[in-house]
C-alpha cells in the first residue's frame, strides 16, 4: 500500500488485489452516503523502532 501525505491530505494507493479489497472494506465503513461519515482516530504510538504498524479507531 503506497502512503502519499500532502498538507493534510492523505492519499492511499493499493498495490495489490487484496489491498484494493481492504481499501474497498475499509472505506464503506467509514463512508456513509445517507448519513455522517465516521472517522480514524490514532491509538497508541507509531514509532518505526519499536512498531510495525500503525493503528487507528473507527469513531462514529
Amino acid at each position: 500500500m503506497k502512503i502519499t501525505l500532502d498538507k493534510n491530505l492523505v492519499e492511499f494507493t493499493p498495490e495489490t488485489e487484496e489491498e484494493k479489497k481492504e481499501l474497498e472494506k475499509l472505506w464503506n465503513t467509514v463512508v456513509d452516503c445517507v448519513k455522517f461519515n465516521k472517522k480514524l482516530a490514532p491509538v497508541g504510538e507509531y514509532i518505526p523502532a519499536k512498531s510495525t504498524l500503525a493503528r487507528f479507531v473507527i469513531e462514529g
